[in-house]
């Protein structure tokens, strides 16, 4: 049994700090009781004895740890505050907001992928079901034949990122999992990689079901050598390709600029 951690008094604090304090404090008690998504947490006033709070702090508190996406707010008969759990997706939009104004290049996203996607690979060699090997090949057929529009191009293109990102979502470590379906999120969203997608680029597809064939036979195999091996020179592949043309288009603006 761990012993319990006795709240410190937040009386004295700066307001901001003083709820993130107790908010804090909030999850500490959260995990020491080991309270699940569903569950309820105590009464408004027993949080106010037990972290030596004013209501107002604690609601400020509350407020905090519901625009996290940890509590909601249940109302009527057998109402209260509930745990919630966040879902990659929304851990994935926390994630995505913090890059709002900090927009990484495409170099800097391959440069994460190229370490971390052949691990991600080796990880989930030999630990796949027949259904989770059918899931990804669902994912292939999507582009299993050349595309007939431009549209159809990249709705494949999307699929290409929907294989990694099946991937990261079977990957038994959960934190290596998140950050690469986070970097496939980062692809999907930024500007740059909208415009590289939306150039017509056939080729793309014969490159990515290649190295999806060979990464798909080592998976079945359980070989994660032969997985991280496939995986590491299918990101260095995309990453030379991604970088010319995110130079490509850079290059494309500032000709326009100089023409005006």
């Amino acid at each position: 049994m761990t012993d319990q951690v006795v709240p410190k008094s937040s009386a004295g604090l700066p307001r901001q700090r003083r709820r993130e304090t107790i908010s804090e404090q909030i999850k500490d008690m959260i995990y020491e009781r080991g309270l699940r998504p569903g569950e309820r947490l105590p009464a408004e006033r027993e949080l106010m004895e037990q972290f030596q709070a004013s209501k107002g702090s604690i609601r400020e508190a509350l407020s905090a740890l519901r625009s996290q996406g940890l509590i909601r707010t249940r109302t009527g008969p057998g109402g209260g505050v509930f745990l919630t759990e966040i879902g990659p997706q929304r851990a994935m939009a926390l994630l995505s907001s913090y890059f709002l104004f900090r927009t990484p290049t495409v170099t800097d996203i391959y440069d994460v992928r190229c370490e971390m996607e052949p691990e991600l690979a080796a990880s989930v060699a030999g630990r796949l079901s027949e259904a989770d090997l059918a899931r990804l090949e669902r994912t292939m057929r999507v582009y299993d034949a050349p595309s007939s529009t431009g549209e159809e191009e990249y709705a494949q293109r999307m699929a290409e990122l929907d294989f990694h990102t099946v991937l990261a979502e079977l990957c038994p470590n959960p934190v290596l999992g998140l950050f690469c379906g986070f970097l496939q999120t980062l692809l999907r969203e930024m500007a740059v990689c909208r415009s590289i997608y939306d150039d017509p680029h056939p080729v793309l597809r014969d490159t990515a079901l290649h190295y999806q064939i060979q990464l798909m036979r080592a998976l079945k195999a359980g070989d994660a050598d032969a997985a991280r091996a496939v995986m590491a020179e299918h990101m260095a592949a995309a990453r030379d390709y991604m970088v010319r043309m995110e130079a490509s288009i850079a290059g494309r603006f500032l000709r326009a600029d100089d023409r005006g």
